[in-house]
């Protein structure tokens, strides 16, 4: 068999490995298998690409890939860091280690552009730019630019080094370079060669500008949503690369990551109750947030933990809200151990998780999974607001806008309209938080001034080790 026949079997097995691993990243209790899965297909196909893929050189010789030490050098560098980092990254960092990655996918793109560019302006002679191939190199370089920009803002702003930051018009100015962008890069593929290799990194700058441009007045809950479509973008960047490329598997992989984004990206604003573009010009949880006057003159009402922790000794579903708080006590251990202390007294205990909870899709999801928390107690959003009204306590540890009745009941704040996990229909809310400072959209809670509430403050971690204590002893 040749080698190009045993190529495109390594292909058809990396497709094969992308599209079965994503299939099983649907459900929790498949999803490592589903990694380990698509990481093999992605090996296949790399190795393979590696050692079978032939080319034509100039003579009419077949060769093969050149420059063996320096791949498997990046390689061995990638898989280090990339090993090391992973490892060492908290709960409360994985979304900034997220972002980082997809933009690294994101400028893999964009350089794929480039180069495939360069080489075509030194082998087309006098011929004309614009055509399939090119217009495939310049749309691959643009897309990845963007996300590359956009992720490492995300990076920033997520890890608390960057501040959102918007000015009067910007939604217009966005737009018009928007068009601008491509308007440079249809100029650039309708001139001259000479003028290309110039204009083309200027186009590459533009398209980064923009990236920085689209998503610095962007933060508070929506940085979730961003995370998503950004991700979508590199997809969609890779997919052009396997165009260009004629490969396969590449395609089949930047296809897979683009519409798996994108239906994600849409699933959240669906959630959220907002189109996708109000996501992008809206400024959600910007400097904006309007100040909520709470129940009661704005009273809050405290409860010690002996007396939390008998509220829920003795009632019969206890609901467990968890929130970034949570993620940033690395207190998730401790809130599995507190569940089945509860059980044991013959609680119902369950996880309330919202759509945009935490800093990325699906960030409290994982956090539990790290901690063995069964899959079937973790609740959808629709499914804990049904059961809310027959809970005798919520147990809301460090969320907070996801829970804020302003979304149903201020038309003035910035998250109204967003669904929300109705806590306030619980026979008792309790609310665990370090300080009043408010969450990451910017404005304050009314729910921590209601009736039914009271704040439970403290760590997370150290809150939850004192409950654990008061509910054995009890």
């Amino acid at each position: 068999m040749s080698n190009y026949a045993l190529l495109n079997i390594c292909y058809v097995i990396g497709s094969l490995g992308f599209i079965i691993g994503l299939k099983m990243l649907s459900k929790p209790e498949t999803a490592r298998k589903g990694n380990l899965v698509a990481a093999f297909g992605m090996g296949i196909a790399i190795f393979g690409t590696i050692f079978l893929y032939e080319f034509k050189s100039d003579d009419g010789t077949t060769k093969h890939l050149g420059n063996l030490i320096w791949i498997f050098a990046g390689m061995i560098v990638g898989t280090i860091l990339g090993t090391v980092s992973a490892k060492k990254v908290q709960m409360t960092a994985m979304p900034q280690m997220v972002s980082i990655f997809n933009g690294m996918g994101g400028l893999c793109a964009a350089l794929i552009g480039i180069i495939e560019f360069r080489h075509v302006l030194h082998t087309i002679g006098e011929g004309s730019l614009m055509n399939g191939n090119t217009i495939t190199i310049i749309l691959g370089m643009i897309i990845g630019s963007v996300s590359f920009a956009g992720s490492v803002i995300a990076f920033l702003k997520l890890n608390g080094n960057l501040n959102d930051y918007s000015f009067k018009g910007q939604t217009f100015f966005n737009l018009f370079f928007l068009v601008a962008v491509f308007a440079v890069a249809g100029f650039m593929l309708n001139g001259n060669v000479e003028s290309a290799h110039l204009m083309m990194y200027v186009v590459f700058g533009m398209a980064c500008i923009y990236g920085i441009s689209f998503v610095m007045p962007i933060g508070g809950a929506d940085m979730p949503v961003v995370i998503s479509l950004l991700n979508s973008f590199t997809g969609v960047a890779a997919a052009f690369g396997g165009f260009l490329y004629h490969n396969q598997v590449m395609l089949t992989g930047g296809i897979l990551v683009g519409a798996a984004g994108t239906l994600l990206t849409i699933l959240m604003c669906k959630a959220m109750n907002r189109s996708l573009l109000n996501v992008i010009i809206g400024s959600f949880g910007g400097g904006s947030a309007t100040a909520i006057t709470g129940e009661g003159g704005g009273t809050i009402k405290e409860i010690s933990v002996g007396d939390a922790a008998i509220n829920m000794s003795y009632s019969k579903k206890v609901i467990i809200v968890p929130g970034y708080g949570l993620a940033v006590a690395q207190a998730q251990h401790i809130c599995h151990e507190l569940e089945k202390q509860l059980e044991e007294k013959g609680v119902e205990v369950k996880y309330a998780i919202h759509p945009v909870a935490g800093r990325m899709p699906g960030h409290m999801n994982v956090l539990l999974a790290e901690a063995d928390v069964s899959y079937d107690k973790l609740l959808e959003m629709d499914a804990a607001n049904d059961e809310f009204a027959t809970t005798d306590v919520v147990l809301i540890l460090g969320a907070n806008d996801v829970v804020n009745p302003a979304a149903k009941t201020n038309p003035a704040s910035p998250i109204y309209g967003m669904p929300i996990l109705e806590v306030e229909k619980a026979k008792t809310v309790i609310v665990n938080k370090r300080s009043m400072n408010k969450g990451y959209a910017g404005i304050d809670n009314e729910l921590f001034y209601g009736n039914k509430t009271r704040m439970l403050f403290g760590d997370a971690k150290k809150m939850l080790g004192e409950l654990v204590n008061e509910v054995k002893a009890n």
